[in-house]
């Protein structure tokens, strides 16, 4: 499922976001159409998307999701209906490769923080997820790639 997890430095990527705060049981219909109007919404302003499609979690609560959706730009994004100008940051972080339908991201996110534990590394209150290859690009989910980031303090 997982990929051996690996420590690395993240350099900050401009990027086009839209920030969701909803109930965690909307996460499937909320995402979509957000990650389809940031997509339009740079293609409209030439500027992308310049990557995969990430979500970057700022608070992780039971009931909560408080994250943005978003694709790297090749320049500035001018605000325009829900997407502004965001970035993912540049970080010391953990990171490693699940395959596998986006249901498995729970256990995948598990697993991973197991590892994180065992390791004895301290994380930071953000994670993020890039959609390496999803539905966009094979529909058969046994070929979709989501690496998961988790930054690390100190």
């Amino acid at each position: 499922m997982l990929e051996t997890p690996h420590i690395t430095q993240s350099a900050a990527q401009q990027a086009a976001v839209i920030r969701l705060t909803i109930p965690r049981d909307q996460i499937r219909t909320a995402m979509g159409p957000a990650i389809q109007e940031v997509i339009e919404t740079v293609a409209a302003q030439g500027i992308g998307p310049a990557g995969p499609v990430f979500s970057h979690h700022l608070k992780m609560e039971p009931g909560t999701f408080d994250f943005e959706v978003g694709v790297p730009v090749s320049g500035p994004v001018t605000p325009t209906g829900r997407v502004q100008p965001g970035a993912l940051p540049a970080a010391r972080v953990a990171r490693t490769v699940m395959q596998g339908d986006y249901d498995k991201l729970h256990d995948g996110w598990g697993e991973f923080m197991a590892w994180l534990d065992k390791e004895g590394l301290p994380k930071a209150p953000d994670l993020w997820e890039v959609y390496v290859k999803g539905p966009n690009l094979d529909p058969d989910p046994s070929t979709w790639r989501t690496e998961l980031n988790q930054p690390l303090l100190g």
